[in-house]
């Protein structure tokens, strides 16, 4: 099972993210950021309001997203 196992802030809507094979990709979440949860996002101060959990990272309201988005989208 795929797990997100740190997380680090690289400004803007960037993170790096590393995995539980070992491998650190970054990823731009601003394209992501829609619809009504999502959305809220786009306030700086909520999208730093993240917090790693036991599979991915989940932010204060709520939102989160799969460890498998994250490393299929990330570079």
């Amino acid at each position: 099972m795929l797990r997100v196992t740190d997380v680090d802030y690289q400004g803007d809507y960037r993170l790096a993210l590393t995995f539980n094979d070992g491998v650190r990709k970054q990823i731009d979440l601003k394209p992501y950021l829609k619809g009504e949860v999502f959305g809220e996002l786009l306030n700086h101060d909520q999208f730093i309001q993240y917090a790693l959990t036991p599979v991915t990272i989940e932010w204060a309201n709520g939102a989160d997203l799969a460890p498998e988005f994250l490393y299929e989208n990330g570079y």
